[in-house]
């Protein structure tokens, strides 16, 4: 091989070396302040909250110090609601579908600090966020946008990019008897056409609306109605296996025909023995509705009847409920 050649060779993987070790020093001391808030495919991070009424439920949102060397110093991170962030979210993923845009969580549901204390010594800090959630209506999808704010004494540094920068807390309060519910048993049937193939979904969301309250949407109503506040469904759970159906839209023309129940059973996974499955089913669902909207001064009268099953997952090893849950 040409003495010339190996030359410029060794001189070329000596500059490559030089090069990164350089790069991997710079990454070595550089520390980052960032929240710990993974994102959905729609760029939001899902967070589940207890719902207790007018009492607080607190959830810690992590931040941490990132970069391959141990925090040495303290830091008082400054932190604060990020409306703008929120907005250019809504744009990118709904363009002008405005009635499936996140809406801002309203102050009187949440309160957060301004600053979060980390200490030398440590990479991780939590930030509690107090909810009270009482009356909200989870027609609406409520975001909690947050952002690390830049220092004005230059003592840390936020991280430059967006997903670390921010927290879009996607708020999710959940009951024991909320979730996704399989609606494979549940037909729905235009009335006159009862001998024909009935309307069923695949999944049916129930949402809270008090401790022992859901509400999911009538029949072949979904979350892609723009009008679809007004075919909200309630559940209200006895605890003697009772269930009360209700609409409180005169317009519906709701009419229950048979009164409905449900039953809780319980079995530990077969594979992971620490899995706890509780299965929650409904049973005896019968009513009937009218979509009165769909087709100007029509009203297009529908039965449902059958049954929901919602399946929970959870850890038995893990001491807080919304972690123990798998969502």
């Amino acid at each position: 091989m040409n003495k010339s050649f190996i030359l410029f060779l060794s001189l070329t993987l000596l500059f490559i070396s030089s090069s990164c070790n350089d790069e991997w020093t710079e990454e070595q001391f550089e520390n980052y302040i960032s929240f710990k808030a993974p994102v959905t495919e729609e760029g939001v991070s899902n967070i589940y909250i207890r719902y207790k009424g007018d009492e607080k439920t607190t959830f810690q949102q992590p931040l941490i110090v990132s970069g391959s060397t141990t925090n040495d110093k303290n830091y008082t991170v400054h932190v604060a609601v990020d409306p703008d962030t929120l907005d250019i979210l809504n744009y990118e993923q709904f363009q002008s579908r405005e009635d499936f845009y996140y809406k801002e969580l309203d102050s009187k549901y949440y309160s957060i600090p301004s600053t979060v204390e980390i200490k030398a010594g440590d990479n991780t800090s939590l930030m509690p966020i107090d909810f009270t959630l009482k009356d909200i209506d989870m027609v609406d999808k409520w975001l909690l946008p947050l952002t690390i704010e830049e220092d004005p004494s230059n003592k840390y540094t936020a991280n430059p990019r967006k997903h670390y920068k921010k927290a879009l807390l996607r708020i999710n309060p959940f009951n024991d008897y909320s979730g996704t519910y399989s609606g494979t048993a549940l037909k729905t049937v235009m009335e006159g056409y009862e001998n024909e193939s009935p309307i069923v979904k695949a999944e049916i969301r129930a949402y809270v609306v008090d401790e022992n309250t859901v509400f999911f949407y009538a029949g072949n109503i979904d979350e892609d109605r723009q009008d679809r506040k007004n075919y909200k469904i309630y559940a209200n759970f006895e605890e003697n296996g009772s269930v009360t159906l209700s609409a409180d839209n005169p317009d519906m023309n709701f009419q229950l025909n048979k009164d409905a129940s449900y039953t809780i059973n319980e079995q530990m996974d077969e594979v992971r023995p620490y899995l706890l499955r509780r299965y929650l089913t409904i049973n005896n669902i019968d009513y009937q509705f009218s979509d009165y909207t769909m087709v100007p001064d029509v009203n297009i009268n529908y039965k449902v009847s059958g049954s929901l099953i919602l399946e929970r997952r959870l850890n038995t090893q893990i001491p807080d409920e919304d972690q123990a849950i798998e969502w």
